[in-house]
């Protein structure tokens, strides 16, 4: 199930995110979601990793 997410941003890093976005043929909340993936790949607790941080 997909779950909206709203977030404030200034109005010309949209404008930016916006035109870079359609310039590689992606949406937008594709790319996010790409980059929470990621960062979450970097920065997600595991278990093997408690108190490494």
């Amino acid at each position: 199930m997909n779950k909206e997410m709203h977030i404030c941003i200034e109005d010309d890093l949209k404008k930016r995110f916006h035109a870079t976005c359609v310039l590689h043929g992606k949406k937008m909340s594709q790319v996010v979601i790409e980059l929470i993936e990621q960062w979450l790949q970097i920065n997600e607790a595991s278990p093997n990793s408690e108190g490494k941080r």
